[in-house]
C-alpha cells in the first residue's frame, strides 16, 4: 500500500493577512446595504478575500504539487458567503469552519487526525495559540510561519520569472533549429 503524502494545513486568512502579497488583493469595498443588484452584478463578487483567497490558493497549488496532500482552512465568519461547502480547487482541499466553530478548531482537528494516522504534517500558521496546541502528542508536526511560506513562494516565482526572460532573450531561427546536414541542403536549395 502506498504512503500518503504528507499533509500541508494552511490556515487561510491567518497567511493572507500576515503578509503584503495578499493585503494588496484584499478589496476593502465590500458590499453596502444601499448597493443595488446591478452594483453588485456589475463588480461580480461582493466578497472582499476572493482575489487574495484565489491567489493563496493557487500558490499553495503550486507550493504543494508532488509534495504534499494541501489542505487551507478558512474561518466561515470571515467569509461573506454562507455556504461552506467542502470543495477542491487546483488539487487543493478548502474547508470554510462551520457557524460556531473557529477555524483554529478545524485546523488542531486535521492536524490531530493525520498525525494520529502516523502522516506527516506541516502546519503553515503565525497564530501562536494554534502553533502551540496543534501537534502535540505522538506523530510530526513541522510547523511553518506564515511568512516562510510566502517568501519560498515568492522564491520560486522569481525563478520561474527568469527562466521565462532567458527563453525570451533565446531568439531561435530556423537555422539553429535543424541539423548541419538539413541546412547545407537548405543552403543549396535556397542558392547560397
Amino acid at each position: 500500500m502506498a504512503q500518503k503524502k504528507s499533509l500541508l494545513v494552511v490556515d487561510g486568512y491567518n497567511v493572507m493577512l500576515a503578509t503584503p502579497r495578499y493585503e494588496a488583493l484584499l478589496d476593502e469595498r465590500g458590499s453596502s446595504a444601499q448597493e443595488t443588484a446591478a452594483e453588485r452584478a456589475y463588480h461580480l463578487n461582493t466578497d472582499p478575500f476572493y482575489r487574495a483567497r484565489l491567489a493563496l490558493i493557487s500558490d499553495v497549488a503550486t507550493f504543494a504539487q508532488g509534495t504534499y496532500e494541501a489542505v487551507i482552512v478558512f474561518d466561515g465568519k470571515g467569509n461573506v458567503n454562507d455556504e461552506r461547502p467542502e470543495r477542491t480547487h487546483a488539487g487543493v482541499q478548502l474547508v470554510f469552519s462551520e457557524t460556531g466553530e473557529s477555524a483554529d478548531s478545524v485546523i488542531e482537528r486535521l492536524v490531530t487526525d493525520a498525525r494520529e494516522a502516523g502522516r506527516k504534517v506541516f502546519l503553515v500558521t503565525s497564530d501562536r495559540d494554534i502553533r502551540a496546541t496543534a501537534g502535540f502528542g505522538p506523530g510530526e508536526v513541522t510547523r511553518i510561519a506564515s511568512a516562510s511560506l510566502v517568501h519560498e513562494i515568492s522564491q520560486a516565482d522569481n525563478v520561474v520569472e527568469e527562466m521565462r526572460r532567458d527563453q525570451v532573450s533565446t531568439r531561435m531561427t530556423l537555422e539553429d533549429r535543424i541539423s548541419p546536414e538539413q541546412r547545407e541542403k537548405l543552403w543549396k536549395l535556397l542558392g547560397k
